[in-house]
């Protein structure tokens, strides 16, 4: 079925269930033939960089490095929130595959055609 869809994720190691989970759910939106973006802001900016997701492992689910690399196989897009990013001071030159540090137009801008999301 054809359409969009948003996962908007705010953590990383602060909670790892919420940052799991996110990525699950955008893989299942992608491999349901959704236009998928996730979106990193606030500490899951850091998610963003190689290596951050790398000893993040939740029982009952795979590995987050191996969740965000099938994602951008599948052609799911990483946004990063440019301002949260820069707050951090994280390296542009690390970002993970798929991901683009994005500001805040270019997400309006996937949500303007009715994009249905979720937070974590």
């Amino acid at each position: 079925m054809p359409g969009k869809f948003c996962v908007s994720i705010t953590c990383g190691k602060d909670n790892t269930d919420k940052a799991t989970v996110g990525f699950v759910v955008a893989n299942a939106a992608v491999a349901s033939d959704k236009q998928t973006v996730v979106f990193l802001s606030i500490e899951g900016v850091r998610l963003s960089q190689q290596g951050y997701a790398d000893t993040i492992h939740e029982e009952g689910f795979a590995p987050l490095k191996d969740l965000m690399a099938n994602f951008a196989k599948a052609g799911g897009k990483i946004f990063v929130c440019s301002p949260c990013f820069k707050k951090r001071a994280l390296d542009e030159t690390k970002l993970v595959d798929g991901a683009a540090v994005v500001g805040g137009a270019k997400l309006v801008e996937f949500l303007g055609e009715a994009a249905p999301g979720i937070s974590y």
